[in-house]
């Protein structure tokens, strides 16, 4: 298994210079300059992470799956019983859950990790990486230890450096887990010190009672664990779960191997943020999809200084923001390969200003 440090060490930045070649050639193109507006900041990104302007084919995708549980599920801050979790890791694997039916219009392949479900059935479909059945609800200490956390880090590299290798271009993050948007809030909140408040949502669905109980097991999490914000592995070892933690090193991998990693949801972005925070350069790769209604969403965006590409009201999770943003990506490779530049199309763009400056 490949070490998340070593991954971290050798991780370059972005290519500046094929962001400026991108940016230069972008703006000579038959249009206002400016008047794509995010389309063509995208473009300009895709450029950094991949080093070339034109020829970047990301027609072969996936979407990593992370599934696990949450030994905070006990605590009863979840709508669903937690064989919800067993029983639509089967639906996925059978392409006919939200995100895989999104998935398969988009052109884009799942790879579905069972990473810590509590169970021991195997799941045809699923990558069998278990490194425990759940973890152990954190409200009564860590939960897990920080070499399980590590694990976990590490075969989400290990899935991305594999994928690499079988000529994926591209990658979308989705989880699957009964509680894990508790345990994402948590993970927030240990990161940054904002409060329970600021950080929990609904997830799937509570009554006000339910709302409220959820704080109360975030800030109680928080005050039993002190995770340390300095270090996100230890926040994760404390107050993560094992889906989450494995998103992390989808990133990192991703950052590595210098692929697009496309960020879906809440459970996402806070993975993202806890990448960000071990690997400054990765947030270089990670391109945010939609903007989720959880309340830490947003504040996730802007600790990573991102913004969401689309606006839809969505809180599916799984990894469904993913296609959206896929179909988006493939309209910037087309406006790059297609679209005519003034010198082609014998057309004087001197005279035209940047619409960017009056913004």
């Amino acid at each position: 298994m490949i070490s998340y440090e070593k991954i971290i060490r050798e991780t370059r930045p972005a290519d500046q210079k094929a962001r400026a070649e991108a940016a230069q050639y972008i703006d000579g193109l038959i249009k206002p300059i400016g008047s794509l507006g995010k389309l063509e900041e995208l473009a300009v990104q895709i450029a950094g992470i991949t080093g070339k302007v034109h020829g970047n084919d990301l027609k072969k995708r996936t979407i990593v799956v992370m599934c696990a549980d949450n030994g905070v599920f006990e605590e009863g801050i979840a709508s669903a019983p937690q064989e919800v979790t067993i029983l639509m890791a089967r639906a996925m694997a059978a392409g006919k859950s939200g995100m895989t039916v999104l998935a398969h219009e988009a052109g884009s392949d799942c790879t579905l990790v069972d990473i810590g479900i509590n169970s021991d059935e195997p799941i045809p479909g699923l990558l069998m990486k278990k490194i425990a059945k759940g973890t152990a609800n954190f409200t009564k200490g860590p939960a897990m230890t920080r070499e399980m956390c590590v694990r976990a880090v590490e075969t989400g590299i290990g899935i991305v450096c594999d994928l690499k290798d079988e000529g994926y271009a591209m990658i979308g993050t989705g989880e699957l887990g009964m509680g894990n948007t508790t345990s994402s809030a948590c993970v927030l909140m240990g990161l940054t010190g904002i409060s329970a408040d600021l950080a929990v949502g609904k997830g799937a669905g509570l009554t006000e009672e339910g709302y409220e109980n959820k704080k109360r097991v975030a800030r109680l999490a928080l005050s039993v664990n002190r995770p340390d914000p300095d270090d996100p592995i230890d926040v994760l070892t404390k107050v993560g779960g094992l889906d989450i933690a494995g998103l992390v090193g989808v990133y990192l991998g991703a950052a590595y191997c210098r692929i697009p990693v496309v960020i879906d949801g809440f459970i996402s972005a806070v993975a993202a943020l806890a990448a960000a925070r071990l690997c400054p350069d990765a947030a270089r790769f990670m391109i945010p999809s939609h903007a989720s209604t959880e309340p830490g969403f947003a504040l996730a965006m802007k600790e990573l200084k991102k913004e969401p590409m689309l606006f839809m009201d969505m809180r599916l999770g799984e990894g469904s923001g993913c296609p959206l943003a896929f179909h988006l990506i493939d309209s910037v490779i087309t406006m790059i390969e297609e679209m005519a530049t003034f010198e082609e199309a014998s057309i004087d763009g001197t005279s035209l200003v940047d619409i960017r400056e009056n913004q």
